[in-house]
């Protein structure tokens, strides 16, 4: 008669032994590592916050051997960094399909020459954007496993030890997890560019209330909007018909109710896109078609500290 229990455990057992082939120590702050997660047989996924250094980065893989990585790129917003091997012999993860709430996952991390650890949970939460010290993160996955020391940078993975995605923390110290679509496409972009492209508007814009009237004209329940307070010359948003006074309610189909949800929004993917921005205007509602532009760096990560955002050049 077969013991489910046991079962179980030695699923889970199977889970870290195929997860943990991908899953290395990462050598890059001063204090105790962090781990990673082989993304590619040349590239690794680690939390940006890990890498506190440029130069003389190393990983240790799961069959002990130390291999000099370079820094590929960094995506400060998600709390993403891509390291790039001295020659290709990491052990690439496995992407999971969609990850649900209830799901039992583990956290795993290789914090030490010790071996791989682990920490089982469920996921207890799914939601973003969110704020944090270092941005906006787009999407998060909240667990309730023990994320030890050293286990940022580690994958969270399922039951067949596929990775859910990438483990870190924000503020005091809570911990989130990347979903693995999103850290999957920003290592993408990391690979190819060295950094995460990101839209702008080109507008200065402060929270406001919708009216009920307003609300009947959009013909949906949407409490907030933003208050277009400025237009900067020769930006996506001045060439798209954007005007002082507009109040900015959605983007692309999906409503927009404060900086960050706008933020979420003004992804690489629509960069260069003819994309849907809907407005309020003297009260009603109109649909402007704008070119959505791209951000350089240091505007992403400067639009992502403040609450009255330039979305352009202009803040």
């Amino acid at each position: 008669m077969s013991n489910i229990l046991v079962e179980l455990s030695n699923a889970f057992a199977a889970a870290v032994e195929t997860a943990g082939k991908s899953t290395v120590l990462v050598n890059a702050r001063r204090r105790m590592p962090a781990s990673g997660i082989a993304y590619a047989a040349d590239l690794v996924l680690t939390a940006d916050h890990a890498v506190e250094r440029d130069e003389e980065l190393s990983v240790i893989l799961f069959d002990g051997s130390e291999i000099p990585v370079s820094l590929a790129g960094r995506d400060p917003g998600n709390d993403l960094a891509l390291l790039r091997l001295e020659r290709p012999i990491a052990f690439p993860a496995s992407p999971a399909a969609e990850t649900k709430i209830g799901q039992l996952v583990l956290a795993l991390g290789r914090p030490s020459t010790e071996g791989i650890e682990a920490s089982l949970g469920v996921v207890s939460a799914t939601g973003g954007p969110l704020r944090t010290s270092r941005g906006i993160i787009e999407r998060y996955l909240r667990t309730d496993t023990t994320m030890f020391p050293g286990f940022s940078g580690g994958p969270l993975v399922d039951a067949e030890g596929r990775v859910a995605g990438i483990n870190t923390s924000f503020g005091r110290g809570m911990p989130f997890t990347i979903p693995v679509k999103a850290a999957w496409k920003s290592a993408e972009q990391l690979a190819l560019h060295g950094s995460v492209r990101r839209g702008y508007l080109g507008i200065r814009s402060q929270v406001v209330e919708i009216s009920s009237a307003g609300q009947q004209a959009l013909k949906r329940q949407q409490i907030t909007g933003l208050l277009v307070m400025g237009v900067e010359a020769d930006t996506p948003a001045s060439r798209g018909g954007l005007i002082v006074g507009d109040i900015l309610v959605g983007l692309n189909g999906h409503p927009i109710g404060d900086h960050d949800e706008l933020f979420g929004r003004l992804t690489g993917e629509v960069v260069g896109q003819s994309t849907p921005v809907e407005i309020l205007r003297g009260g009603q509602p109109q649909v402007l078609p704008v070119i959505i532009g791209e951000a350089p760096p240091s505007e992403t990560r400067r639009n992502s500290h403040h609450h009255e955002h330039g979305h352009g050049r202009g803040k």
